[in-house]
């Protein structure tokens, strides 16, 4: 980007007059602090398909190499469908159209939807039977205009040839009439002789307050387009890649059927095929799925592992109360990239079968939580104050010697991890405390984030906890102060501790 300098050393960024100087990469996963080794495995993940397994502490750039390892992926090419079964609904049929198949269609659509005239466009008589003018006065007004606006004569039975008792009649059914009556036809039919000498249909629809004409060609593609009126589009082809699932229900990961209180009847219930909803693991065919906390997941888990071996998961109604139990559709395709994460204590709640199969297919990594206090890294760091003003949109950006603060702040919250002459990769916290130098900065009007405010927003940023031990002298004496008469009562806790805090604490 011109005027921008690649932050690839500290002496590349002394020159600059403000992070808005320092060029921020093209490609996500180069935005990514530190882990090389998860960003080196990640490229490879996306180029080969291998799931990822990634283990470390909060905050310390795994959502962020899943979500860059999505936009290094193709864009998707499938568009997956459900279509209707006449002979067997609860079982609708499956249907996977190409990137080729799902343009044609696209293209139909347009050429389908004919032109819009305003009402003066289209011929008189035509406009005059939707509903668009007056019999008596001629003028052009809505069809939701029962009178007309101008003479303020019926548009509902006008002319010469109207009943001599009409305005009576008219007033009797407008008070009969359902609120939003409109007057006129919905749909006109006409015909045209083109220069060959054939006929051709041409159809004229109200359309708000203009008029759509479909000539034969635009009601050759609706028709088209008619033929598949009965099926639903589960998952589309121009999806983002990134889906994630942490948390997610059994439903919301593995797909349902929607409950019909009328059991799916043709009349009066909606058909099984409408009812049909993506998981999140369908969501991510071709693409990938994020599951932070994957451990978090209990028993779900097996359906993850399933439906990597198999790429294709069948659609099922999961409340045997419901209606749409009996629906079921099958090898629906789910083909994922796995990007697992969890810290470490978690490790031992992960299935063992699924990080077999993550290790048959891919790699875990244990990522860093510091990297080297080098030139290089130092200049990484103003490349990731520029990447959270520019993600933030609110702040403005900082200056080098407020890029200066959070470096050594980087360094202190290193030490506390015991890692010497090293900088944090615990960013999100490093990240927040950015935002409210920047907030300081916007309350104040100033152009850019000072040292000043780095240091002004690190007394404000402090945990709660920090700040109940400045205010109490400890912890344990702040909830004392703070827990009222009655939970002092119902708290056996407080009675078993009250003497011990005496005595600590005075």
């Amino acid at each position: 980007m011109k005027g921008k300098r690649a932050a690839e050393s500290w002496e590349d960024v002394k020159g600059a007059k403000s992070t808005g100087d320092v060029l921020i990469p093209s490609d996500p996963l180069d935005r990514v602090l530190g882990q090389e080794e998860a960003i080196y495995l990640a490229k490879i993940a996306a180029i080969q398909r291998r799931h990822l397994l990634l283990v470390g502490p909060p905050g310390t750039g795994k959502s962020m190499i899943a979500r860059a390892l999505s936009m290094n992926l193709p864009k998707p090419r499938q568009e997956i469908r459900v279509v209707k079964n006449p002979e067997n609904p609860e079982r609708p049929f499956l249907e996977i159209l190409d990137e080729g198949q799902v343009r044609d269609e696209d293209d139909i659509r347009a050429e389908s939807v004919g032109k819009l005239l305003e009402p003066e466009q289209a011929p008189r008589n035509v406009a005059e039977r939707l509903g668009y003018v007056c019999k008596s006065c001629g003028k052009y007004s809505l069809p939701q205009d029962v009178n007309c606006p101008f003479c303020n004569k019926s548009k509902m039975e006008s002319g010469p040839n109207s009943n001599p008792f009409g305005d009576l009649l008219t007033g009797m059914l407008e008070a009969a009439m359902p609120q939003g009556i409109t007057t006129g036809r919905e749909r006109v039919n006409t015909t045209r002789v083109l220069p060959d000498g054939t006929e051709e249909t041409v159809v004229f629809e109200r359309d708000g307050d203009r008029i759509r004409r479909l000539d034969g060609k635009a009601l050759e593609k609706r028709n088209q387009l008619n033929k598949r009126s009965n099926q639903k589009v589960l998952v589309k082809m121009s999806r983002n890649p990134f889906v994630l699932a942490t948390g997610a229900s059994e439903t919301e990961l593995l797909g349902d059927v929607r409950h019909d209180p009328y059991g799916g009847h043709e009349k009066l219930g909606s058909p099984a095929y409408e009812r049909v909803t993506a998981g999140s693991i369908h969501e991510a065919h071709e693409g990938v799925l994020f599951i932070d906390e994957i451990s978090h997941l209990g028993n779900l888990q097996r359906y993850i592992l399933t439906a990597m071996q198999e790429k294709k998961f069948p659609i099922v109604g999961r409340n045997p109360q419901s209606a749409g139990a009996s629906v079921k559709v099958d090898d629906v395709p789910c083909d994922f990239i796995l990007v697992a994460a969890c810290n470490i204590q978690d490790l031992e709640n992960i299935l063992s079968p699924l990080r077999s199969r993550v290790i048959g297919g891919g790699y875990e990594v244990l990522v860093d939580t510091a990297m080297p206090d080098t030139s290089r890294n130092r200049a990484k760091y103003a490349q990731f104050v520029a990447q959270e003003v520019m993600m933030d949109g609110r702040i403005p950006h900082a200056t080098i010697g407020a890029v200066e603060e959070i470096i050594a702040e980087g360094r202190s919250r290193a030490r506390s991890d015991n890692q010497i002459n090293s900088l944090t990769l615990r960013l999100r916290e490093l990240g927040g405390l950015i935002r409210a130098a920047g907030d300081i900065a916007v309350m104040e009007k100033a152009p850019l984030i000072t040292a000043d405010l780095i240091k002004e927003a690190r007394k404000r940023s402090r945990p709660v906890e920090d700040q109940i031990r400045e205010r109490y002298g400890s912890y344990m004496k702040g909830v004392s102060k703070d827990v009222s008469s009655a939970q002092k009562e119902r708290s056996q806790y407080y009675f078993e501790n009250e003497h011990l805090d005496d005595q600590m604490f005075n």
